[in-house]
């Protein structure tokens, strides 16, 4: 998510870790607007929030973003490249994380592995704690694996909320899904993303 900025960060980190053999062979899909944060051609407000909010008018299109991912972005791409159905994953960082933790979080998650760098859980009052919770209540297995990273330096707020996510996933866990989490000394928020990549990658590909 947030191609834009965040895909060269991707294919360097991606490129780097197949030379030295760490990954296999990976297509790496920057999803982007062409303008930037808070210009009027950005929809990171409506596309990455699962729920509505008020400080954002249009936000809550996650579901409906997703499903444009897989049903139509995937079959154009699988039709140009020899890309394989296994081993999906969806990556994102702050308000792109969120997306990629409801796309996992999901009853049978199109995309089976999650990369969420720096996560905005925040958003509308921690809703995406509610909706994981939900879903754990009306299932006990979810297959796929889920990589967690963070500068240390990020908010108190941010941290906080991350480390209720992964309480929330330590006791009531999903069968099947496998949790990864790392925090990075001397990073913050706009600086951890390199690092947080390329361990992500490492950890869900590797």
């Amino acid at each position: 998510m947030d191609g834009d900025y965040f895909f060269d960060a991707a294919v360097d980190a991606a490129r780097s870790l197949r030379e030295a053999s760490k990954i296999p062979p990976t297509a790496i899909i920057g999803v982007g607007y062409g303008a930037g944060f808070g210009s009027r051609g950005n929809f990171r407000g409506r596309d990455y929030t699962p729920t509505a909010s008020a400080e954002e008018p249009s936000s809550g299109g996650a579901d409906r973003f997703l499903a444009y991912l897989s049903n139509t972005l995937w079959p154009e791409l699988a039709r140009r490249h020899p890309l394989v159905e296994t081993g999906r994953t969806i990556a994102g960082h702050s308000l792109g994380s969120l997306l990629a933790l409801h796309a996992l979080f999901q009853p049978k998650p199109f995309f089976s592995r999650a990369l969420a760098s720096a996560p905005s859980i925040w958003w509308d009052n921690r809703s995406l704690l509610g909706l994981i919770s939900g879903l754990r209540d009306r299932q006990q297995e979810l297959a796929g694996s889920l990589y967690l990273g963070v500068g240390e330096y990020d908010s108190p707020s941010m941290l906080g909320d991350l480390g209720l996510l992964e309480k929330q996933l330590e006791a009531r866990p999903f069968e099947g899904l496998r949790v990864v989490s790392e925090r990075f000394p001397g990073r913050d928020h706009y600086d951890v993303v390199t690092d947080s990549v390329r361990a992500g990658l490492a950890s869900l590909l590797g």
